[in-house]
């Protein structure tokens, strides 16, 4: 998959959210992970994160919305339930993009939204559990942009596999001396 990807929430309180978000990161191959305005006191990975994710990625804990220092390119997707947002499996995910998810039992603040290059929802009847929304936006991102088969037309395993990727030739520019001709 080409690009890159950073998974954080803004104003968690619940270690085991935090761990479970950090484990689910690191396994779809996030490139780093960040929180906005987290409780100092799960500023850390916590047990839920079986697989010790701040290990193996870069973890960024930022006071304020005012603070947040992301790549330069990397375009900022909230995931909020309003009625403004874009349904999940019609958005077209950023190469770069850092996806950010609201506390539990509230939403994204007002700054964060603003500051928002996007805005996505997931289609259900009411909000989900803040660790599951990740998972799910992390696997559309994954199913988007992978190489993967299209899906079948009926049940059951595709029945044409995607052909593989093919490297162009060399570019020949006219005047340009080449290493080794």
């Amino acid at each position: 998959m080409r690009g890159y990807f950073a998974v954080g929430a803004e104003g968690l309180s619940k270690r085991m959210n935090l761990g479970t978000l950090m484990r689910s990161a690191h396994a779809f191959g996030a490139s780093f992970f960040f929180t906005v305005d987290a409780e100092q006191k799960i500023r850390r990975a916590p047990k839920s994160d079986t697989s010790k994710s701040p290990g193996h990625l870069p973890t960024f804990d930022w006071d304020s919305v005012d603070t947040m220092d992301l790549p330069r390119g990397c375009q900022l997707v909230g995931i909020e339930l309003t009625d403004e947002s874009i349904d999940l499996p019609s958005f077209g995910h950023p190469l770069q993009a850092a996806y950010v998810l609201g506390p539990e039992r509230g939403s994204l603040s007002p700054q964060m939204l603003e500051r928002c290059d996007h805005v996505v929802k997931i289609p259900t009847k009411f909000c989900i559990n803040v660790a599951m929304a990740g998972a799910i936006v992390m696997y559309d991102r994954h199913r988007a942009l992978g190489r993967y088969a299209d899906r079948a037309v009926s049940s059951g395993a595709p029945t044409v596999e995607r052909p593989k990727h093919v490297s162009g030739g060399p570019i020949s520019r006219t005047g340009r001396l080449v290493p080794g001709n």
